[in-house]
This record gives structure tokens, C-alpha cells and sequence, in this order.
């Protein structure tokens, strides 16, 4: 009975592993794509800027873009937590990052370096 009681708990754990990757792999595939995001607030006046997103590895690479399509800056480093994910990226000579969380499908609000709020609209593809 013992041995049962612990066989039946290793194949719960076990799945309960399967179940976190999958959320994990999701929420990386939700946030591939081009995203738009306008942050509201900074110095300069509002900013937009487009972020394009791709799948590496088990994570995300990519680029800053202006809205024209000139690239900016490479995202320097990703972290995926959940439904949201950390961009560090340079902009005009300082290091920054960007959080986006989860909306809705085609929607994510975050903030830049956690003081400037920011809205975002993923692009359709052409």
C-alpha cells in the first residue's frame, strides 16, 4: 500500500512538472510577434516604439523599432514570468526595460523602468 500511495504521488508530481511547462512555452508563443507599444509620460513627451519579438531557444530575442521600421536597439536580455515578460533594451545611451503583461489576446499594459506607464497593441502580420 505504501508503495502505491508513493508511485501514485510521483506520476502527480510528474504531471504537475508537464502542466508548468506548458503554461511556461505558452506565454512565450503569446508574446512572438510585432508589438506597439506607446509609453506614456517620459521626459520627451509620449513615446511609441515597436517591439519585434521571436522565439529562441526556450526564451525570446529581438528589436526596438521606431514606427517606420529603423531599428533602435537589440533587446539585450529577456525574463518570462507568467503572463508577462521583461525586455532590457538601450535607448538614447541607457539601459531600460520594459514590462508587458497579458491583457487580452492582441493587448498588454506595463511600464517603463516602473515609472512610466505603458499600453500595447500587437501588429497584424502583412
Amino acid at each position: 500500500m505504501k508503495k502505491l500511495s508513493l508511485f501514485i504521488t510521483g506520476i502527480f508530481l510528474m504531471l504537475l512538472n508537464v502542466d508548468v511547462k506548458a503554461q511556461q512555452q505558452d506565454s512565450t508563443d503569446y508574446f512572438v510577434g510585432k508589438w506597439k507599444v506607446l509609453v506614456k509620460g517620459t521626459p520627451n513627451g509620449d513615446a511609441t516604439m515597436v517591439f519585434v519579438l521571436d522565439k529562441a531557444a526556450e526564451s525570446l530575442a529581438g528589436v526596438v523599432q521606431d514606427t517606420v521600421g529603423t531599428e533602435i536597439s537589440k533587446i539585450s536580455s529577456v525574463e518570462l514570468a507568467g503572463n508577462a515578460v521583461t525586455l532590457y533594451f538601450t535607448a538614447q545611451g541607457y539601459d531600460v526595460n520594459l514590462l508587458m503583461k497579458k491583457e487580452d489576446e492582441n493587448n498588454v499594459t506595463g511600464s517603463l523602468m516602473g515609472m512610466f506607464d505603458a499600453t500595447g497593441k500587437r501588429l497584424k502580420k502583412d
